[in-house]
């Protein structure tokens, strides 16, 4: 299929363009990455002019080359020991009061990062006590001492992405595996209660519908807290194409599927991403608690 976009599927904000440069120079200034810039995302602008933006550790390369992800997966470089300090020290003159942190996958490093995440967090805690953080982790290969590295932190949110249904897995997850992504999930809350998870995956890669209620009835079962639902767009032409664009109703028609599998805080839309409007999907699931 092409991966013509729809007119409908286009982006128009009013934008504060002063405030971008700002964040932009902040993170360039810090020598930091970011997986809005580094997996295009859509919802950049409308982001940056909102001093909001998703950290991504490690570098940005990734071990894993995933057919849906625009990040670089050359060879990996060696681990910054001052980027937890930086986006501890970023973080604070943005006035974050919420940090999503996430990662590139790091299969080439024993505990997948989870030391560095963990460090990362106490980093941002140093300097604003009161900040919620969300981790949006990668598999870590299903180390669950990884895991507990992560959970065992002062955190609000565990965030992993299943990213689309089983079947899909071979093609465009190698390296990956359902299961594995649901059972991370289980164990989080196993090892500290109270806290949220959430995950997150794409339409428009050859699932039906039948397919997505049999994801949703999974997440519900290892009582994942928030899910997102959004459009899959090919970021490069290296990258898998779109085999549909969803229409407005049908992302309707998502949110009420994940409502009936038992899932209440969703967030379902074209431009919907993992770390989109992650605040307010937390405060509502805080509130329907």
């Amino acid at each position: 299929m092409s991966d013509h976009r729809p007119d409908w599927l286009k982006k128009r904000l009013s934008l504060d363009n002063n405030v971008i440069k700002e964040v932009k120079s902040l993170i360039e200034e810090s020598n930091l990455h970011t997986v809005c810039q580094s997996a295009n995302c859509p919802n950049i602008f409308e982001c940056f002019s909102k001093r909001s933006a998703t950290f991504l550790l490690m570098g940005d390369r990734c071990s894993r080359n995933c057919a849906f992800c625009s990040i670089d997966s050359k060879k990996t470089l060696p681990l910054d020991e001052n980027e937890p300090v930086n986006i501890g020290i970023t973080a604070s003159k943005m006035g974050l009061r919420y940090v999503v942190l996430t990662s590139v996958t790091r299969d080439d490093i024993a505990d997948g990062g989870a030391q560095h995440f963990s460090l990362t967090v106490k980093e941002i805690k140093k300097r604003i006590p009161g900040c919620l953080i969300e981790c949006l982790i990668p598999d870590f290969g299903g180390n669950k001492e990884s895991l507990r590295t992560i959970v065992s932190q002062p955190i609000s949110v565990l965030n992993h992405n299943i990213e689309t249904i089983e079947r899909n897995y071979s093609k465009i997850r190698p390296g990956a595996d359902y299961r594995a992504s649901l059972e991370i999930l289980k164990e989080a809350k196993k090892i500290k209660k109270g806290l949220y998870t959430k995950s997150g995956f794409m339409v428009g890669l050859g699932e039906t519908m039948d397919e997505v209620g049999l994801l949703l009835k999974d997440l519900h079962e290892v009582d994942c807290d928030m899910v997102t639902i959004g459009q899959y767009l090919s970021p490069t032409r290296n990258n898998i194409n779109v085999t549909k664009y969803y229409s407005n109703e049908e992302y309707e028609e998502l949110r009420e599927l994940a409502e009936m599998a038992g899932i209440k805080n969703v967030i379902s839309g074209a431009f919907v991403r993992s770390s989109y409007k992650a605040s307010l999907l937390l405060k509502k699931a805080a509130e329907g608690k």
